[in-house]
């Protein structure tokens, strides 16, 4: 997801995004943990989306 995309979310989407990108990461990192995960550059793709959210969140 990229930057410009996320600033035109409004709080309520982003907060809502927010809250659905964690979840996914909290599950793929159990399941890394048991070895069940097969695309493991999603994790880091999820890290860093929800950093630049956090960010335009910071900036609003």
């Amino acid at each position: 997801m990229k930057a410009k995309e996320i600033r035109e979310l409004s709080a309520e989407e982003l907060a809502k995004k927010l809250r659905d990108m964690r979840e996914e990461l909290l599950n793929l990192n159990i399941r890394k943990g048991t070895g069940q995960v097969e695309n493991t550059a999603r994790i880091r793709q999820l890290r860093r989306d929800i950093a630049r959210c956090e960010t335009v969140k910071t900036q609003k």
